[in-house]
């Protein structure tokens, strides 16, 4: 009889299910249709291809996959898989009952504040969108600039800003036209189920990933943010982030008791926050791995493989962490953009990737395609990641690859024009956008 530990995984990619295959795990994959690889087909023990975003098309496969093939854990280490993991571990009564509550909880970002505020922890005013009427309301009480977001989708996706009373008619078609759809590129897993008012916050931003092994949160790396003061889309990370030591402890400690008050027991986060003028606060935090190549960066400067932990942990295959790694090296990632219009040629990405200190490279646009207006993480063009010594020879080196080495043709669209398609990476989170006003409680 076998005595190899089964994983329910829920959704991923190709790395996550590696992950397991090498640990020696029996994996029973459900895959969204769409995002099915020959990897995969190959690897995994047991495909099962169904909408895992819809419970009532999950849950009798699932049950039946645990019948016929016994389940010691269900896993995602996506956002999509989050929720139904967590919903199908409590149905199979995998762990302490609470998982799909606390899973709820950190994808919902209107249900993030409430909890924060009963908890005493700091958090910026926030309202739900209901109407037309409510945005004035809010900015009457909030004050301006504030931040009008989608409650959980990812990648800065929906993100808008109302600078004063004058821009909540644009604001409010703009919350029309989205809500209730499905996110229009990149990947149509999320549904854009109701929208967030929350008053701005300063401060430089950055993320915390972290592991938790049964209540004890570790961090691994404070990831620094590139990012652009007219957009929403995040430009690039670094780590480890160039802070000075009492300040990357006031983040860390604010993360530490960020996870804590949310009830986040086990396995990886990732959470964005600020430092602002009034101290740490999060912007938003998801039970999973970073994306946007975040792992990688990890790796490289501290020889940690999250995506290991990730899936170890849960089988009960590894040991915990006992204190946060030093780093010993740099790795930044820079996003590729360009103006808008027309891609007429790419070159270069094939020489910049042979280079021995570049880990990762790519352009997701061939000649032809359009280059929309850099809005959110979608409109990116690809990405270039790299080791140094420090941070600051990896961000230099960044910047020179991504503008000097590869080299991207645009024409450049006509005046008044307005691109509506491009491609890009997987992204990252979303940012809360420039500007300051002062950080008050929730409502």
């Amino acid at each position: 009889m076998s005595t190899a530990r089964t994983v329910l995984l829920i959704g991923g990619v190709d790395a996550h299910v590696q992950r397991f295959t090498a640990l020696g795990a029996k994996v029973v994959l459900i895959q969204h249709p769409d995002k099915v690889t020959a990897y995969q087909t190959r690897a995994a023990d047991v495909l099962l291809v169904v909408d895992y975003t819809d419970w009532e098309v999950v849950r009798p496969f699932a049950e039946a996959a645990r019948a016929v093939y016994g389940v010691d854990a269900v896993v995602s280490l996506t956002e999509p898989g989050l929720n139904p993991a967590a919903r199908l571990a409590d149905l199979f009564g995998l762990g302490d009952g609470r998982r799909h509550e606390v899973s709820r909880r950190m994808r919902d970002k209107w249900l993030m504040r409430r909890h924060l505020a009963e908890r005493g922890l700091p958090v910026p005013h926030a309202a739900l969108v209901t109407d037309r009427s409510s945005l004035d309301a809010f900015g009457e009480r909030a004050g301006y600039p504030f931040i009008v977001k989608p409650l959980s989708t990812t990648a800065g996706f929906g993100v808008l800003r109302a600078d004063g009373p004058a821009d909540l008619d644009r604001v409010w078609a703009r919350v029309r036209e989205l809500d209730g759809g499905r996110t229009d590129r990149g990947s149509t897993m999320f549904t854009v189920d109701g929208f967030l008012m929350e008053s701005y916050i300063d401060g430089p931003e950055f993320s915390v990933e972290a592991l938790s092994f049964a209540g004890r949160h570790v961090v691994v790396a404070v990831t620094e943010k590139l990012t652009g003061e007219d957009h929403f889309a995040e430009l690039g990370h670094a780590v480890p982030a160039r802070l000075p030591g009492p300040d990357r402890d006031r983040l860390t400690r604010a993360v530490e008791e960020f996870l804590t008050a949310m009830d986040v027991t086990d396995g990886p986060s990732h959470t964005e926050i600020r430092l602002s003028s009034h101290g740490p606060v999060v912007i938003e935090s998801h039970n999973r791995l970073g994306g946007d190549h975040i792992v990688e960066l990890v790796e490289a400067a501290y020889g940690i493989d999250m995506i290991a932990y990730g899936a170890a942990w849960p089988l009960g295959l590894t040991e915990p962490l006992t204190e946060p790694p030093a780093p010993k090296a740099a790795a930044a990632m820079r996003a590729v953009v360009r103006a808008p219009g027309t891609v007429t040629a790419v070159t270069g990405v094939e020489e910049v990737l042979a280079r021995p200190d570049v880990l990762a490279a790519q352009v997701t646009v061939r000649p032809g395609d359009t280059v929309r207006p850099l809005r959110d993480n979608w409109d990116r063009l690809g990405s270039v990641v790299v080791t140094a010594v420090d941070t600051d020879s990896a961000v230099r080196l960044c910047e020179r690859l991504v503008h000097e080495e590869i080299r991207i043709g645009v024409e450049p669209a006509a005046a008044g024009s307005a691109p509506t398609a491009a491609s890009g990476p997987a992204p990252a989170g979303s940012t809360s956008g420039p500007s300051p006003s002062p950080l008050r409680d929730a409502a």
